[in-house]
């Protein structure tokens, strides 16, 4: 105040003058500030009922297109589920409600069929297995209050195919102004409807005011599984970092795993989707088409991934994308549910959050600090006793996992996003000082390879094993 006052410390009068000249600034500045101050109240009151007008009419979305439904979160509990017509029949036809349906005589294989709502015009898309050489002309028949309405459909096959014969593709169903609340969907080939013989329910036609779970992990696929000691450590690091639903694309498994599925079925924490597509074309074991017999990407890993992430959209508020072997693992913080808020406030919520791998071998020699003598004869590898991993190599790239909000993604592959909502920002790499994914598995390295000892799992264990043990005894693999 002094400075702007210029008191002039010599002339007692000035001074006088100069404090009644500040002092007016003083009110007038105030009284202006006033004024202007409910002005911006008046203005801010009005555009708020006019953004909640434009919000209850609908309208929204033709100036802000790309909603992402970020929902309040509840527990289940609080969840009533939203509306999917799994009645036996539609329109006069029967409901099939298979995970893999073939479709009429072409090499066409539909997964799941969802209404989306991220967008100004509401659509139906269906995740397909589709022959990329063959070329179709698909056409949707949609069930609305027992008539049959049609329209053209439109596709477009994912480019993570790998070189294979077959790819994952979205069928894009318009929803007509005859045909605005759909219950089922069918797809054919001909603009004859006569030729369909079934129809498929449409999920998510009603997006829920809450979710249901907070994370949800989508494991695509189990094919052939064995390792019952494995899978319930990883069951029960999930649950300790967060995870309140597990879905797992299955083909196949041994007796002893199925024991433990049943177990965590029972408990409403796994889904099981049957994956039956090995049943209809031969799925590769491998990546790489040059080195691996097939028709398919790994086990039709990629479909399953995307028919996972609608299948989930509205089920659950982040979803992580990763394999049974895979643990995204913070360090400052303990679970996913106190990091992932930290991350958004830090990087935004309109992106996915990669997390980078890091292979700790089975081959290396195994620590003995976590050897349960009533796990011993468990099928399995205890992954506690390995805690070593191989190095990164710095400004290399390393691949990753992703942890991310479904409703910014359009198109999932196993390494991330091919697209989403928003085209300028998919995902970003998480410092792994920050949080890492730990990845245990069978893994061959040079002999004179130095590994990093990391036994932050160890953190965990005054949790994990306690609660291993209690579902390995409930499921009868030992006694008290």
């Amino acid at each position: 105040m002094t400075k702007k006052c210029g008191l002039l410390k010599n002339d007692s009068e000035a001074a006088l003058l100069n404090n009644r000249i500040c002092v007016l600034k003083v009110f007038y500045i105030i009284g202006i500030s006033s004024v202007f101050a409910c002005i911006i109240f008046i203005y801010y009151q009005d555009n708020l009922k006019v953004e909640n007008a434009i919000w209850e009419s609908g309208s929204y979305f033709s100036s802000h297109p790309k909603s992402t439904h970020l929902l309040p979160f509840k527990t289940q509990n609080d969840f009533h589920a939203p509306s999917t017509d799994l009645s036996s029949e539609a329109c006069g036809l029967p409901v099939k409600d298979d995970t893999v349906i073939k479709l009429n005589n072409q090499h066409t294989y539909v997964i799941g069929s969802y209404m989306e709502h991220r967008y100004i015009e509401k659509e139906i898309k269906t995740i397909a297995i589709v022959l990329r050489s063959e070329e179709v002309n698909y056409v949707c028949v949609m069930c609305c209050q027992g008539e049959n309405v049609t329209s053209q459909a439109e596709y477009v096959i994912h480019r993570d195919h790998f070189e294979f014969d077959y790819g994952t593709a979205t069928i894009s169903c318009p929803i007509e102004s005859s045909c605005l609340n759909p219950t089922h969907v069918a797809l054919t080939t001909s603009d004859l409807s006569s030729t369909i013989d079934s129809f498929q329910p449409i999920r998510n036609r009603e997006p829920p005011s809450v979710f249901p779970v907070n994370f949800t992990i989508c494991i695509s696929t189990m094919y052939d599984y064995k390792d019952v000691l494995n899978l319930v450590e990883s069951m029960e690091m999930f649950r300790i970092l967060g995870a309140q639903k597990v879905a797992i694309y299955r083909t196949n498994c041994n007796p002893d795993v199925q024991k433990i599925l049943d177990y965590y079925v029972k408990q409403n924490f796994v889904d099981i989707i049957p994956w039956t597509i090995s049943d209809h074309i031969e799925v590769s074991s491998g990546w790489r088409k040059a080195e691996s017999q097939g028709q398919l990407h790994y086990y039709g890993q990629i479909p399953a991934l995307n028919d996972c992430v609608y299948r989930y959209m509205y089920q659950s508020r982040y979803l992580a994308l990763q394999d049974m072997d895979e643990v995204i693992l913070p360090f400052a913080d303990k679970t996913w549910t106190s990091l992932l808020p930290k991350l958004e406030e830090f990087y935004g919520d309109s992106v996915g959050f990669e997390f980078e791998n890091n292979i700790f071998p089975f081959k290396q020699r195994a620590c003995r600090e976590y050897d349960i003598s009533k796990w011993k004869h468990v099928k399995g590898t205890n992954i506690l006793n390995y805690i070593h991993r191989l190095p990164n190599v710095p400004n290399e790239f390393n691949n990753y996992k992703i942890i991310v909000n479904p409703r910014l993604v359009v198109k999932p592959t196993v390494h991330g996003i091919l697209e989403g909502i928003y085209d300028d920002s998919l995902t970003v790499r998480v410092h792994p000082n920050v949080a890492r994914m730990y990845h245990w598995k069978p893994f061959g390295f040079p002999s004179d390879t130095q590994l990093i000892l990391d036994d932050h799992l160890w953190d965990y264990a005054n949790d994990l094993v306690p609660a291993v043990s209690r579902v390995l005894q409930e499921c009868g693999f030992f006694d008290r």
